[in-house]
């Protein structure tokens, strides 16, 4: 376990790779994203987008903003974009449903942050946000979980939809 890889017992995912579905139904062709546990896995998705030239959105494990911190997906999406800055890339940070946590990612400079939990909380929250020029995202994503991959550049390639 390195600076930027979070601890084995918070990577979601001990099946294999598959895509999770939102509560929306959907509505033609869903976005795209990919959730990624670590500066490996960003790479190699920021790898297959730049192959597909296509943008992309990656997302934290399911509630990382308690387990690995605000801070450390910033550092993740920050080296991976400095690595990579041909790819066009958004960055999500999930805070279950915690929303002191997604506060405290406001406060440190999120933008873009996916809050489960109560509707009241997620409309304080979201009110905050929308003041501090950040939104919380409720986009109903086609998700690739890049934890649950053996390759995860090549899992990321066949969902973006490029060739190897």
């Amino acid at each position: 376990m390195g600076l930027l890889e979070p601890h084995e017992r918070h990577r979601r995912g001990a099946g294999a790779a598959g895509l999770r579905r939102g509560a929306r139904k959907p509505r033609g062709e869903r976005p795209k994203a990919l959730v990624v546990h670590s500066l490996g896995q960003a790479l190699a998705a920021l790898r297959a987008a730049g192959a597909a030239r296509v943008p992309l959105v990656l997302m934290s494990g399911r509630g990382a903003a308690g387990y690995a911190g605000p801070a450390w997906f910033a550092g993740v999406m920050a080296e991976a974009r400095a690595r990579h800055p041909e790819v066009a890339v958004a960055a999500v940070l999930d805070c279950a449903e915690a929303p002191g946590r997604a506060l405290a990612a406001l406060r440190l400079g999120w933008k873009t942050l996916r809050l489960g939990g109560g509707k009241a909380a997620r409309a304080r929250v979201a009110a905050i946000a929308k003041r501090m020029d950040a939104r919380l995202d409720d986009t109903d994503y086609a998700v690739l979980d890049l934890g649950a991959a053996a390759d995860a550049e090549r899992a990321a390639r066949e969902f973006l939809g490029s060739s190897p």
